[in-house]
């Protein structure tokens, strides 16, 4: 009987069971740790974000994989999860965007327009007929001189972070930021943590794996794939010796 109750808590969208928790949202949490990691550093001069971009499939163009992404001259946003879903958020973050421009003849402030996105993503847990989005963002951009950068998960709920991380491996990469983000890091030390942190959780990553963009006092800077691998190989981040698990066919 216990199992049934359960299950029909499982199936509402936006019931509470009886431990105050509603299910549909931890499962879209899920979904989000999931999907390849994006990682958003604030320094002292800029955002950096980050992202894990792997092709699923040799065939598949590698540009045609976006998880960073303009929302205005002066913010961009980086996700984690499904691809749909977070494509669906981006494009309401950016009428939002657009629409505050048009109505107040002014930029959206930072944590204004996370908060757009979070009110929008709560309405989606309670609600029938809908189903929580299975997508995480990170918001980073400047507002009134300053580099800013919030996080919003499937919940609604919108925080501001120094450092953070979504999707998978995130506890692994956060364990690194808390050990090695300051407050004097500058942008170039912020592009170098996260990418460090992004090699550290996946020794098979690879320059042509990740996307890389800055939102600092002069815009939204998206880093071409030749920048990247150069900086990849600045920061020693790849190493050219063989495993010694190479010639072992045997194993997954």
């Amino acid at each position: 009987m216990r199992g049934n109750d359960q299950q029909a808590y499982d199936r509402g969208t936006s019931l509470f069971s009886p431990d105050g928790r509603i299910y549909q949202v931890e499962y879209a949490r899920e979904a989000v740790s999931r999907g390849a990691p994006s990682v958003g550093v604030r320094t002292t001069d800029g955002v950096v974000l980050a992202a894990q971009a792997q092709a699923s499939s040799s065939l598949m163009e590698s540009e045609s994989i976006e998880k960073l992404h303009k929302l205005d001259d002066h913010v961009g946003t980086a996700s984690a999860g499904h691809v749909a879903d977070a494509r669906q958020l981006i494009d309401y973050a950016r009428r939002m965007a657009q629409g505050n421009r048009l109505r107040y003849r002014e930029p959206v402030g930072v944590e204004t327009l996370t908060k757009y996105i979070t009110d929008h993503i709560q309405e989606n847990t309670q609600r029938g007929g809908t189903r929580p989005y299975g997508a995480a963002l990170l918001i980073g951009g400047f507002e009134n001189g300053q580099p800013r950068l919030f996080g919003a998960d499937p919940s609604g709920t919108p925080h501001e972070w120094k450092a953070t991380a979504i999707g998978g491996s995130r506890q692994q990469i956060q364990e690194l930021l808390e050990d090695e983000w300051s407050e004097e890091l500058t942008l170039d030390d912020g592009i170098g943590l996260a990418l460090r942190a992004l090699f550290d959780a996946n020794e098979e990553l690879t320059h042509d794996d990740v996307s890389l963009a800055t939102v600092s006092e002069s815009g939204y800077t998206a880093f071409t794939a030749d920048e990247i691998a150069e900086l990849v190989e600045e920061l020693d981040l790849v190493s050219d010796e063989p495993t010694d698990d190479a010639d072992d066919t045997d194993e997954e």
